[in-house]
This record gives structure tokens, sequence and C-alpha cells, in this order.
């Protein structure tokens, strides 16, 4: 800063109002400064400054799965809105998701020195209460059910589901078959209990769900025994991506999507438009989850306060397209 503060003739303070962005400074002495910034390839120092004022401006991500559709369009939806905010965002994934794993990841984001954390929970440890966070620090979790101890934000999972169920007992099947998310989700968890909810209280039967694992593979092997199910003629899938291979496998089964099954998936990717038929799907919005969860934890850093309990649903909506339609008669 002095360099420059030579090269410019001016004072070191001028330079560091020029470098912060303070609008008290003359143009021309803002040019001239920033030109020998230019010149001696002069950087301002964030981590010095971050010491100074204590803050770092940066937001620490742990999550259990990148793998996964929906924690890793999260991730992206995190890292453009806090990039908005003038924020950068320091990820750690966690193998084994355990209270020591856990509580690890916690004190790596100390080193790493990060204003707050979202924790991505794609399993529901928090619900029963085998991993607890450190307190005092500012926190959001997404998708989990733990809204009575944490900040919590979700897709409105169940309401997804019920809308897909609901699609297609209006189109007139008499029953929805169902390929679930592993047991250990939460997002899954909700997925499944919505669906037995809305066929249980319209007085249909309850067909036995098929587990699979998020993956296409797993969709394909419930295709193939759900192709061999005279009476199936609706399913909801958890995913799109087990809903891709449940499409081949009944393609390749001779049963026709939507003529003799109907189709719904959850995630409305991108690509579900595209699939073979295009894919009926309930749409998650991605991009508003992440947006929320920036908000909500910036919120808690600029007033200083700690997280208030409670869960910020974001609604979902019902993509319709050509895989779903009335059973033949």
């Amino acid at each position: 800063m002095a360099d420059v503060a030579r090269l410019a003739g001016v004072s070191s303070q001028t330079v560091s109002r020029v470098s912060n962005g303070h609008p008290g400074v003359i143009e021309a002495t803002r040019e001239q400064v920033l030109a020998a910034m230019r010149e001696l390839g002069y950087r301002p120092n964030s981590a010095a400054r971050a010491l100074r004022y204590g803050q770092f401006n940066t937001i620490g991500v742990i999550l259990f799965s990148l793998s996964s559709t929906g924690n890793s369009r999260t991730v992206e939806a995190i890292a453009t809105h806090a990039a908005a905010e003038g924020y950068a965002i320091t990820l750690i994934p966690i193998d084994v998701p355990t209270q020591d794993n856990v509580l690890g990841a916690f004190t790596r984001m100390g080193e790493l020195a990060v204003d707050a954390v979202i924790v991505i929970m794609e399993i529901h440890l928090l619900d029963a209460g085998t991993v607890q966070l450190p307190p005092g620090v500012h926190v959001v979790v997404v998708d989990s059910d733990a809204g009575d101890r944490y900040s919590v934000v979700d897709t409105d999972q169940a309401d997804g589901a019920r809308k897909a169920v609901r699609h297609l007992l209006d189109l007139g099947h008499r029953t929805v078959w169902h390929v679930a998310g592993p047991r250990a989700s939460y997002a899954g968890q909700r997925r499944t209990e919505a669906w037995r909810a809305v066929l249980e209280e319209a007085g249909r039967p309850v067909p036995p769900p098929l587990r699979g694992d998020w993956s296409a593979e797993s969709g394909y092997a419930a295709g193939l025994s759900l192709a061999e199910e005279p009476d199936c003629t609706a399913v909801f899938v958890a995913n799109d991506q087990m809903a891709l291979g449940l499409l081949r496998a009944l393609h390749e089964r001779g049963r026709r999507v939507p003529e003799d099954i109907s189709v719904v998936g959850f995630d409305d990717l991108p690509e579900a438009a595209f699939f073979v038929p295009p894919l009926t799907s309930v749409h998650q919005d991605f991009a508003e989850v992440g947006r929320r969860c920036v908000q909500n934890v910036l919120r808690q850093v600029r007033a200083q306060g700690g997280a208030r309990p409670g869960t910020d649903l974001v609604p979902t909506r019902l993509a319709i397209r050509r895989s779903t339609a009335a059973p033949r008669r």
C-alpha cells in the first residue's frame, strides 16, 4: 500500500479508501490510485482485512453427498446467491455422517475462517438426535426435520408428493405404485409418507413400495418388477433419475408409457422434458432453496444473533407432460 501511495503521490489512507470502495474520493484521484495499483500489481490483502474487521465474507457448506442431483444443484444455487452478496463458499464433504465427523467438519470450518455454515443433511440424523450441531454458530440446515432446534430450509416434499399422486388418481387410475428413495433419506421418507397418506385418504389399495437408491440403475430394476404387475397402471417415482431407469425397463418389457403405465417423477430435472416420453415431474425450485439459505444465514451474521428454530418450506409445482394419461378402459 505504501508503494502504491508513493507512485500515485497520495497518502496510504487514500489508497485504503480506494481499495475499500469508499465513495469520498475525488474521481481523478481514484483513477490515479487505480493506475498505480495496476502498474505495481497490487491486490488488497483480504486475510488482513478479515482479521481487522472480524468478517471473512465466506460461508461454509457441509454436506454428506455431492453426487445426488438435489445436493449438487442446491450447492450451485448457494454459491450463486452468496456471490451476489459478495461472499464465497468453502465446501467440506463428509463421507460418513457421524457425530465426530460433523464436529470435525465444524472445527475445520473454524480453522478456515468462515462467517456462517449451511449444513445439507440429506439423511435425517438430526431428526434422531444422533448428530448435534455446535451451539452459538450461525447455521442453516437444508433437507432435515429439525425445525424445532435449528433454522431449516427445505422443499415442501410432502406437498409435492401429494400433487403427484392426486394427479394420477384424478386421471382415473385405481391406485398408484411407488418407487421410493433410500430409507435413510429424509426427503425420500416424506415423499413415501405422503404417497401412502393420499391413497389411504382416498380409500385406495396401497401397493408395497419398491426401494431404490436415487440412481437410474435402481429405477431400472424397479421397472423390471413393475412390468410384471398386471394391475400396475400408474407409478410415482421418488426422483427423475430412477424414473429414467424405470422408463427404459418398461420399454424393454413392451409396456407403453403412458398407454399402459403412467409415470410421474420428482425433481423436474432440465432433462426431464427430453425423456421418451417427456416426463411429468414435481418441480423443485433449487435456486429458491439456495437463495433462502443464504438470506437466512446472512441475516444471522449481520444481526449477530443465533439461528431461530423453524422450517421455511419452498413450494413445489407439478410439471405435466406426456408420461401420464388416463388408464385404458
